[in-house]
């Protein structure tokens, strides 16, 4: 199957359903989108679900990529006057990584928002998708613990609680509107800058 196609249908899809929803798109608007017809969509994912599944399991590999390589420098340190920057700077790298996609590409966070709205079974292959990643995150939190450079807590609590912060702050756009800020480019930098001090705070003091 040319490779340049089904790209052109998975990205307006992963626009559509990102930006409006599962429920408000249709195969039809997709195809218009992608400039082809809608037997042509059928006949690479066969049904709406299916190009959904598709969707997803497309952003969960470009997120974890993303994210991976966002914490390629060297691992938290296991003791020493190291351990506490290699943590952070784990801890840190991410969160940029996050709001870069906010600002890069929302609609793979709108994404996220919209599979979380959904539930299963599409937030269980997210779920399934994100775990080798959650691993990794687990093993460096509690690396981080063992060095005394993260505070000792349930690490995978702490994952949840610091996804959920996250993704809130860096894509609630219609919530910060209704408390008056407006999601310039300039707020988006100074979210991350108050949300990278919360956190600093909470997991290292």
């Amino acid at each position: 199957m040319p490779v340049e196609t089904r790209d052109r249908i998975l990205e307006a899809a992963l626009v559509s359903f990102g930006g409006r929803g599962y429920d408000a798109v249709s195969l039809d608007s997709i195809a218009r989108d992608s400039g082809i017809r809608k037997q042509t969509v059928l006949y690479y994912f066969g049904s709406k679900d299916a190009l959904m599944e598709a969707v997803i399991d497309r952003t969960v590999a470009d997120l974890t990529a993303a994210l991976l390589e966002s914490v390629e420098a060297p691992p938290p340190a296991t003791g020493g006057a190291g351990g506490l920057p290699d943590a952070w700077a784990g801890v840190e790298a991410v969160v940029r990584a996050v709001f870069r996609f906010a600002v890069r590409r929302p609609e793979m966070l709108g994404l996220l928002r919209e599979v979380t709205r959904l539930g299963p079974p599409w937030m269980d292959r997210v779920r399934a998708g994100f775990e080798p990643l959650v691993e990794r995150a687990r093993a460096f939190l509690e690396a981080g613990m063992e060095s005394g450079a993260i505070r000792r807590c349930d690490a995978r609590l702490l994952l949840v609680s610091t996804y959920s912060t996250v993704m809130g702050v860096a894509t609630e756009v219609e919530v910060l509107r209704a408390v008056g800020v407006e999601p310039t480019l300039r707020d988006t930098v100074l979210r991350r800058r108050e949300l990278l001090r919360f956190l600093r705070s909470a997991l290292v003091g």
